[in-house]
């Protein structure tokens, strides 16, 4: 029977010290200096040390805080909307949620690949962002949010016409104009909006819909008559012997501005 405690005491599981009670300011206070020297990980373990030893003290709200600040800046960018998600849960309207979201909304922002990709952290950006602007509308944090929503509306109407344009370069003329439209009804504030106008008018005026091509033309007139996409969308359709013409039954009549 000894031989065998001093086998368990031997091979068993060791002990493990009680973790030291440190008070929450200094921990706080650890945190933020480690901060300040970039040393983004060991802060967060102080953070969730406090979390852990004082879950009732008033500090943890801003230690979940600089937690998603501190995943943020350290490049930890899931860790980041992770935490962000965390803090909104427990403190929604915390007087630091505005600024947590808008940390969140850069979190997927800075994570946006190019088009070619698949564009769901763009369209997580823009859920996000538009979040703080319509919650917190009067906050610093809505003004780059609205700057910064061009930004991921660019990424998605730009996947929506490289799409397009490969469907219409393998003749495939009703599936690029799905996604011309997508673009125009959906994007219009993006850069991509003179383009998937004149790629309507070509597709429409290869599928023989040329009131929809002057419809298409038109609207791209109207709206930009100095674009060079115009230019090259009315010379197109005078090669037809047409011209750009709004017709009333198109449902592009009502994107003129």
């Amino acid at each position: 029977m000894a031989a065998i405690l001093a086998g368990c005491s031997m091979f068993g599981a060791p002990k493990v010290k009680d973790e030291p009670i440190i008070p929450a300011a200094a921990l706080y206070q650890r945190a933020l200096d480690d901060m300040d020297r970039q040393y983004f990980a060991t802060a967060i373990k102080s953070l969730e040390q406090l979390d852990r030893q004082h879950p009732g003290d008033p500090m943890v709200e801003k230690s979940k805080l600089m937690q998603v600040y501190a995943s943020y800046r350290s490049g930890k960018l899931p860790e980041a909307i992770l935490a962000a998600d965390r803090f909104m849960a427990l403190y929604p309207n915390g007087q630091d949620a505005a600024y947590v979201l808008y940390l969140k909304g850069n979190a997927y922002f800075a994570q946006i690949k190019d088009i070619t990709r698949d564009q769901q952290l763009s369209a997580d950006a823009i859920e996000t962002y538009s979040l703080v602007i319509s919650t917190y509308p009067k906050s610093e944090y809505a003004t780059d949010a609205k700057e910064k929503l061009l930004v991921a509306y660019d990424q998605l109407a730009g996947k929506e016409m490289s799409v397009g344009r490969y469907y219409l370069g393998q003749g495939q003329y009703t599936a690029a104009i799905n996604r011309f439209r997508v673009v125009v009804e959906t994007w219009q504030t993006s850069t991509q909006i003179e383009e998937a106008l004149y790629r309507l008018t070509e597709a429409y005026l290869l599928l023989g819909l040329t009131n929809e091509a002057s419809t298409a033309a038109a609207v791209l007139g109207h709206n930009y008559p100095s674009s060079s996409w115009y230019k090259e969308a009315f010379e197109l359709l005078g090669k037809q012997g047409l011209a750009p013409t709004v017709n009333s039954g198109s449902w592009m009549a009502g994107l003129k501005k």
